[in-house]
């Protein structure tokens, strides 16, 4: 058995998010290739964008800092510290309406 805190991993990444010019970072909390499940902290400075693209299975995104936006199509969701978004199964973006930092939960389709 293994713990982390969420909080602490978060205000590391918004850390390294700012340092960083792309204005994000990243970093798996749980799973990888080699499993269903993965857990990303995601990390995004005001403004910044993750350009749309595929959802690779079913999909959440928890908010665990700032203000987001999840989009798909014509159709949006804004989320704020504690919301948890389900990711459409559909091409989307997601914008960090503030500093924001998520946890992207993905499991893939065997």
């Amino acid at each position: 058995m293994q713990k982390m805190s969420l909080t602490a991993l978060a205000r590391q990444q918004l850390k390294l998010a700012h340092a960083s010019s792309s204005g994000r970072s990243s970093s798996t909390v749980y799973g990888g290739h080699e499993h269903h499940l993965r857990q990303t902290l995601i990390a995004l400075t005001a403004g910044q964008t993750l350009n749309e693209h595929e959802n690779p299975g079913e999909a959440t995104v928890h908010v665990l800092h700032g203000r987001v936006r999840l989009a798909a199509g014509d159709t949006s969701w804004d989320g704020t510290a504690g919301d948890l978004l389900i990711v459409p199964n559909a091409r989307h973006s997601l914008e960090a309406l503030d500093e924001a930092a998520v946890l992207l939960t993905v499991s893939k389709h065997p």
